[in-house]
């Protein structure tokens, strides 16, 4: 059961983005359609990191606890340390998922 009523907070981040590219975007020029355009990406990438965020999270929890860490910078500590060295083609597999994800939220057209 969710707390509050529709619409969704996704809802009005799509609706918000939506208005700003269609009514807002082309009825300015100039540097009030530049920061336009910056709000409409912003907002389209809250929305994928509403989408795939917590399956994202989840994902790289169990990474984490497959590599024996406790978190991100727990790992970058002992991969500093050289600890991580005979691990090195399993800990760039982890690094690099978490790169592509990251960039599936930031700009998935990166990807390509």
């Amino acid at each position: 059961m969710i707390p509050h009523d529709p619409p969704t907070a996704e809802q009005l981040v799509e609706a918000v983005r939506e208005w700003l590219e269609t009514d807002v975007m082309p009825a300015v020029e100039g540097r009030l359609q530049f920061h336009t355009r910056v709000a409409v990406n912003i907002l389209a990438m809250v929305e994928r990191e509403m989408a795939l965020g917590p399956e994202q999270a989840d994902r790289h929890r169990a990474n984490l606890d497959r590599l024996g860490f406790a978190s991100d910078a727990e790992l970058a500590a002992a991969i500093r340390r050289g600890e991580c060295d005979d691990r090195i083609t399993e800990i760039e597999e982890v690094v690099f998922s978490s790169v592509v994800e990251k960039v599936r939220v930031a700009n998935p057209k990166y990807l390509r």
